[in-house]
């Protein structure tokens, strides 16, 4: 199986004021590069259910062990068990239960006001899930197989301009400055305004609208995860795979809703976040060379 690449041409041009220059723009055109043979994993049989499995055993590996402590007395007491308390005794037609000193009102029960929680969460409590080496990969495989097919792509919510070609690869990248050409390796293209360069090349090629809808969907998370570090929700948008962390992927992470990846550490996670297939990827020539 054979694709066409994309060879990008970004074209900058800068306009001077009386106050002096204004900041660089960018237009970037995206024309028909080298035909490039894929790994036979981009032909790879969809098995939506092995994926879903392989990103449910992802999730479940990185969960963290949490419960309360065990109850030490008066050095280390549990949450619900910090009260001075008594016991009545029988003979007084009440439950036997305890009491705080001094008072009627009841403490410590599980079913008291304040009280310990009955059945907490324990610590031993194993959450890993394990997945066989062949299931992961027949996973991965499938996710990149699902992201060659526009349709998937389009079902799963991404936007993109009808004449886009999949599978997404990126051959090339040529920078005409000052007329002057310069053609660069496109993970190391010229880091300056990187980012601004890198939504331009997405533009070119026909994805620009999917990353206005992820950075104009983030929303403020429901629940208590807003106090605790993941207080915006921001909706995918376009995975970049890389085959080493270069200047494209330095310019790529600050994208809202975008994700770099490494070609050796690829996995169905990142292919189908949340076990969904069918995400927007974008590939570069060294990194299908990475896959084979």
């Amino acid at each position: 199986m054979k694709a066409t690449s994309y060879s990008l041409n970004n074209s900058v041009s800068q306009i001077e004021v009386d106050a002096g220059l204004l900041s660089e723009t960018f237009s970037v055109t995206a024309e028909d590069g080298s035909k490039i043979q894929l790994p036979p994993s981009f032909s790879s049989i969809i098995r939506e259910d092995i994926v879903r499995d392989a990103v449910h055993s992802s999730r479940a590996n990185r969960r963290q062990p949490y419960g309360h402590r065990n109850h030490g007395g008066k050095r280390a007491p549990q949450a619900g068990m910090k009260h001075s308390v008594e016991w009545w005794g029988k003979g007084r037609g009440v439950s036997r239960i305890m009491r705080k000193t001094g008072q009627r009102t009841a403490a410590q029960n599980p079913h008291t006001r304040g009280g310990r929680r009955a059945h907490g969460p324990m610590v031993e409590k194993d959450w890993s899930m394990k997945l066989n080496s062949k299931q992961k990969r027949i996973a991965r495989d499938s996710a990149i197989a699902a992201s060659c097919d526009p349709e998937i792509v389009a079902n799963r919510g991404h936007l993109f301009e009808p004449g886009v070609r999949f599978p997404i690869v990126i051959d090339s990248y040529t920078e005409l400055k000052d007329g002057k050409t310069e053609s660069h390796n496109p993970e190391t293209m010229p880091i300056s305004h990187g980012t601004r360069k890198f939504v331009a090349m997405m533009q070119g090629i026909g994805l620009g609208e999917d990353l206005e809808r992820a950075k104009n969907g983030r929303s403020i998370r429901a629940g208590k995860g807003k106090m605790r570090g993941r207080r915006r929700r921001t909706p995918k948008s376009v995975l970049l795979v890389v085959s080493n962390t270069g200047t494209l992927s330095r310019s790529a992470r600050n994208v809202p809703g975008v994700d770099v990846v490494v070609a050796k550490d690829l996995c169905a996670e990142d292919l189908a976040p949340g076990g969904d297939i069918g995400r927007l990827v974008v590939w570069t020539s060294d990194a299908i060379e990475e896959m084979r």
